[in-house]
């Protein structure tokens, strides 16, 4: 059996916790661990028996966990950094990663010094500081907070019956987005 469905997994407190697999989320309920919400319309079937595929669990237990954290990679910089060069602006280019200090004058790879830069704003800084190079930030580079939106936002195209679940804890600026796009 092939089915490629995915489950958002709350805690007890319904936060959002994770993404599951179907056979997961599956047996988290079958077991008494947790409760489906929503179902995704799909079902198992059995020699003598046919289930429904959650799409949506609750966990009886509250499930403690550390804070999550945002990975520092390419694709989370451009979002951070809404897909615009931060020297000039321009968002219909092709960005590279900039270090706001160079690496060879002791600059980290970290949130705080990486920043999206078009190829030509990179090249005209080149090894140089933004002040040496006479460019200035249009942001001053942060770790973004983990949210539901970054953790759970590519989700949502596939999986509209999340969205009940995840607003709640949406930070406003997101909230307004999904609410704009379920209205279009």
């Amino acid at each position: 059996m092939t089915v490629s469905r995915n489950a958002l997994v709350l805690n007890q407190n319904y936060e959002p916790l994770n993404v599951c697999s179907w056979r997961r989320a599956f047996l988290l309920v079958y077991r008494d661990k947790a409760e489906m919400l929503a179902d995704s319309g799909a079902g198992v079937r059995t020699v003598d028996r046919q289930f429904t595929l959650p799409s949506v669990i609750r966990l009886h237990q509250f499930v403690r966990r550390p804070q999550p954290r945002v990975r520092l990679t390419r694709c989370e910089i451009f979002i951070r950094d809404q897909h615009r060069c931060q020297y000039c602006g321009r968002n219909d280019v092709t960005l590279t990663l900039d270090h706001v200090l160079p690496r060879h004058r002791g600059g980290g790879h970290g949130w705080d010094n990486v920043v999206a830069a078009c190829q030509r704003c990179n090249h005209r800084k080149a090894g140089r500081t933004p002040s040496e190079a006479a460019m200035s930030l249009l942001s001053e580079p942060v770790q973004p907070a983990a949210n539901a939106a970054a953790m759970f936002g590519h989700h949502l195209e596939r999986h509209r019956e999340w969205r009940p679940f995840l607003l709640g804890w949406l930070d406003p600026a997101s909230r307004a987005r999904l609410s704009a796009d379920t209205a279009s």
